[in-house]
């Protein structure tokens, strides 16, 4: 006699079914395609027809109709991003195409890259061409300053430990004043928020565009530097230095409010310098609050990039001091 099957929790049961319905396959089954930083969770089909993707996002905890308004608006204005089969707003539940197993991250080598990278900046130049409603939030003061609070509180108070003194304090509010006035003074544009590699699918009219639901009116070097000084892959900085350029003289091609190539190199610097702190908060507060410590292996990354490009600007060098007096010798302290 064969073991009764496990109890399924209500809603991996819920998405099962509403998978089995929306197939029309009553036998169809799910496995885990991918999981995000937030609650949102991807799952493959398998049954009868060919395999689709189950975007399941809680409704209590991620409302999915953000991510549906700018796909959207993304796929009116001519950028590749997932198709939606079928829909269940109120639950939460998206069928979409699959687009397949890879993203740009886990295929792109030294080989390859130039021609990744030249595909991800024709996207990027259709995203940042589109006439977005009045209404889309603005990264303007509001939200740098929450990114700002983000190194602050998470990654040196709960992950170092560091509670700065007078003079540090100073330091780290003047170079976030800096970077922030930097920000503040770019051209706008459409801003995915978080354009690199791993968000970015290898298909053969694309590449295609994922995790889009944050997208803002910003600063128009954020996703060119998002893109090239990743998260989770860096590049000789000479090999950057020419893809910014590529992107640079494109916009200009494309008409795109790009400065000059020296103060959108400057900026693209800047930009990646306010990301880079962001993100290393982030990769704390997944670690501290949310216990997804996997991130946290990247950190030094970010504190190689800021290495590279701190020096290069003198009115960088509060942050400069703060990093070699103050944050080094904390991180040399964290356990191994």
């Amino acid at each position: 006699m064969s073991e009764p099957a496990t109890p399924l929790d209500p809603r991996t049961a819920q998405r099962l079914a509403w998978t089995r319905i929306a197939l029309g396959d009553a036998a169809a089954r799910l496995e885990r395609a991918s999981t995000d930083a937030g609650f949102r969770s991807y799952w493959r089909t398998h049954g009868a027809a060919s395999s689709r993707i189950v975007m399941d996002s809680p409704p209590d905890k991620e409302d999915v109709r953000p991510w549906l308004r700018a796909r959207d608006l993304l796929e009116a204005g001519g950028v590749r991003v997932p198709r939606v089969l079928a829909r269940d707003v109120d639950a939460g539940f998206l069928l979409l195409e699959d687009l397949g197993g890879p993203t740009m991250a886990q295929v792109v080598d030294a080989a390859n890259a130039d021609a990744h990278i030249d595909g991800a900046i024709t996207q990027l130049l259709i995203l940042q061409s589109i006439a977005l409603p009045e209404d889309t939030v603005v990264f303007g003061e509001a939200l740098l300053q929450r990114d700002a609070g983000l190194f602050e509180d998470w990654y040196l108070r709960h992950h170092l430990g560091i509670e700065l003194d007078c003079g540090d304090a100073e330091r780290l509010q003047l170079t976030q004043r800096r970077l922030m006035d930097n920000a503040l003074a770019q051209a706008r544009v459409p801003t995915h928020r978080d354009y690199m590699p791993r968000n970015l699918m290898p298909v053969a009219d694309g590449p295609a565009v994922l995790d889009f639901q944050d997208m803002v009116i910003g600063p128009i070097a954020y996703d060119p530097v998002s893109l090239l000084r990743d998260a989770f892959l860096s590049w000789p900085e000479a090999r950057v230095d020419a893809w910014l350029r590529r992107y640079h003289a494109r916009a200009l091609a494309a008409g795109l409010p790009v400065p000059d190539i020296a103060s959108f190199l400057r900026d693209a610097d800047w930009l990646g310098v306010q990301r880079h702190l962001k993100i290393l908060g982030i990769f704390a507060r997944l670690h501290h609050r949310d216990g997804k410590s996997r991130y946290l292996a990247d950190a030094p990354r970010f504190i190689g990039y800021l290495d590279a490009v701190v020096p290069r600007y003198r009115e960088l060098d509060p942050l400069r001091d703060l990093l070699e007096r103050t944050i080094k010798p904390a991180i040399a302290r964290l356990p191994a």
